[in-house]
C-alpha cells in the first residue's frame, strides 16, 4: 500500500455521474418556486456545496426564510423523483474500490448531500455498509470547512498525511488544503480540470482507473526504493 492509509471521495460526480440530474432538479426548482433559472454553468459552479449554502450562492437576494425553505424542498423533490433510479457509478468505480479495499485502504465518502439523500443512494447500490465511514453536510459543516474531513480521519485514526481526498469541484480541493489532506481533481465531474488545477491537487485525471494506476504505481515506486535501499 502506498504512504496514503485513508481514501476519502466525493460523491455526486466523482463515484456517480449525477450531475445533469442536480442541474436539472435546480432548474424545476426554479420554475416550481417562479424564480429566474441559473445557467447550467452557475448551479455546477455550486455542486459539492450543502444545499442550503448552494441556494443562497446562487440566489443571494432569496432571504425569506419560507421562501427559502419552499425552494430547498422543490428541489430534495424534484432530485428525488429523478433519482427513481439511483445514478449509475462512473467506469471503473466499482472496480477500483473493491481493489482498494483488497488493498488495505480505509475508504470514506465527504458529501455535500445530506444524510437521508445519501443513505437512500448508498442502499440503492448495495452500499450501506460498504465505507468505513460517511459524512454529509448537514451533519457537519458544509464544504470547504475542513470539518468533515478531520471528523472522518478522527473516526478512522488516520493523520492528514496518509489521508487522500478526491473530487469533482473546488470546494472539496479547497477542503482538503485547508484539512492538510492531499487531493486528486477528477475532470469528468462538475467541474473542470483547468479551474481544479489552480487549488493545487496532487493528481489530476480523466477517468476514475487513473487513480488506480497513479497508487499502485506510486507502490511499486516505493517498493523498488526499499529493494535498492536494502541491497
Amino acid at each position: 500500500m502506498s504512504d496514503y492509509e485513508l481514501l476519502i471521495f466525493d460523491w455526486d460526480g466523482t463515484l456517480v455521474d449525477s450531475i445533469g440530474r442536480i442541474v436539472e432538479a435546480m432548474h424545476r426548482a426554479a420554475d416550481t418556486c417562479d424564480m429566474p433559472r441559473c445557467s447550467d454553468l452557475e448551479v455546477r459552479g455550486i455542486i459539492g456545496l450543502g444545499l442550503p449554502e448552494a441556494v443562497r450562492s446562487l440566489y443571494p437576494d432569496l432571504v425569506d426564510s419560507l421562501r427559502v425553505a419552499r425552494f430547498q424542498r422543490c428541489y430534495s423533490e424534484h432530485y428525488l423523483a429523478l433519482e427513481a433510479e439511483p445514478s449509475p457509478l462512473f467506469d471503473g468505480v466499482a472496480e477500483a474500490l473493491e481493489a482498494f479495499r483488497d488493498q488495505g485502504y480505509r475508504l470514506a465518502v465527504a458529501t455535500g448531500k445530506g444524510r437521508h439523500g445519501l443513505q437512500r443512494v448508498l442502499a440503492g447500490h448495495g452500499w450501506l455498509n460498504y465505507f468505513d465511514t460517511t459524512r454529509c453536510a448537514d451533519e457537519t459543516a458544509s464544504k470547504p470547512n475542513p470539518l468533515m474531513l478531520e471528523e472522518i480521519m478522527s473516526h478512522c485514526g488516520v493523520a492528514a498525511r496518509n489521508a487522500l481526498m478526491v473530487g469533482d469541484s473546488v470546494f472539496d480541493l479547497q477542503m482538503a488544503r485547508l484539512a492538510g489532506v492531499d487531493s486528486v481533481a477528477v475532470g469528468y465531474g462538475a467541474q473542470s480540470l483547468a479551474m481544479l488545477r489552480e487549488h493545487g491537487p496532487k493528481l489530476a485525471i480523466e477517468r476514475f482507473f487513473e487513480l488506480r494506476a497513479w497508487l499502485e504505481r506510486g507502490v511499486s515506486e516505493q517498493r523498488a526504493r526499499v529493494g535498492d535501499y536494502v541491497g
